[in-house]
């Protein structure tokens, strides 16, 4: 997926993948999936998909800092 943010790419495809969290099972309405990504140039993103009923309903990029990045490994 690409999206872009503030004249910024986000590209699965291109980026570094550093981790990945899964919440419930495969088919689950309420179940999701966040994978922490890094641009070539250090930009940090979470690639978020779920089911119909979670908290990511859509898949969807959402850009952050490499603090809030690191803060996300270390509490998941």
């Amino acid at each position: 997926m690409t999206k872009i943010i503030c004249k910024k790419e986000y590209n699965t495809e291109t980026s570094t993948f550093i981790k990945k969290v899964t919440v419930g099972n495969y088919g689950d309405a309420n179940g999701y999936e966040e994978c922490l990504f890094v641009t070539e140039s250090g930009n940090y993103f979470l690639y978020v998909n779920g089911g119909a009923e979670s908290k990511y309903p859509t898949e969807d990029i959402k850009r952050m800092s490499k603090k809030v990045a690191d803060e996300w490994i270390a509490n998941n």
